[in-house]
């Protein structure tokens, strides 16, 4: 069994080293009260006057400072197979991980994030960018929205879905990462219902609606 280097009773904040401002931190650490950084996320952390109580990654990214200031915090997880995010969620428990500064900078990353959120087997897991908040949807999900809000459905691999409450629904559509995607659609009935027959579905909510994207994946 994998030893955690991490082990929280309450939700987790994971920076890492992508744009995060002090709003962004916040924002999180109220809802997610344990902060822990990806490598390079504990400068940002810093930046934004807040301590990670853990810093997990290959540690080619962090300052010398940032070195000096965090030292007994950091846990240096040597193989290259995998990004300093997938690191981190690979080695925190807890009961939901609120990952911030991973969306808005270089496109490779983020889409290495995105590949690494759909193949996490963990906590639960919430992206929270600059504009939206992004998570996995294993085969169900309810959700309580508002008529209007904006709702896209990014699919990682082929994936048949039901669905209730949206302008356009997906029920006889087959979504795929190289076909038909569900971008922008919208709520059309306060409780929207989301069905799929496997696992690799993204849903991408307006960042507002970051508690309701909470109560749904918890």
């Amino acid at each position: 069994m994998m030893t955690r280097i991490v082990q929280s009773s309450q939700a987790v904040t994971l920076v890492a080293g992508g744009p995060v401002t002090r709003r962004d931190l916040r924002l999180c650490t109220a809802r997610a009260p344990v902060l822990v950084a990806a490598d390079g996320g504990a400068d940002r952390a810093l930046a934004a006057g807040m301590e990670p109580e853990a810093v997990i990654g290959d540690l080619d990214s962090i300052s010398d400072g940032a070195r000096v200031r965090l030292a007994g915090r950091l846990h240096h997880v040597a193989e290259q197979e995998s990004t300093d995010f997938e690191k981190a969620l690979r080695y925190v428990e807890a009961p939901l991980i609120l990952a911030v500064g991973v969306a808005g900078a270089r496109v490779d990353h983020g889409f290495a994030v995105l590949n690494a959120l759909v193949r996490h087997s963990g906590p639960p897991c919430i992206l929270v960018g600059p504009q939206d908040v992004i998570f996995h949807v294993h085969e169900t999900v309810n959700l309580r929205l508002k008529v209007g809000d904006r709702i896209s459905l990014v699919p990682m691999a082929r994936i048949a879905g039901r669905s209730e409450g949206l302008v356009w629904p997906i029920d006889g559509l087959t979504l795929a990462p190289d076909g038909r995607i569900g971008t922008s659609n919208a709520v059309a009935a306060p409780d929207v219902v989301l069905s799929f027959n496997r696992p690799g579905m993204l849903v991408m909510l307006p960042r507002n609606r970051l508690d309701t994207a909470i109560r749904a994946i918890t």
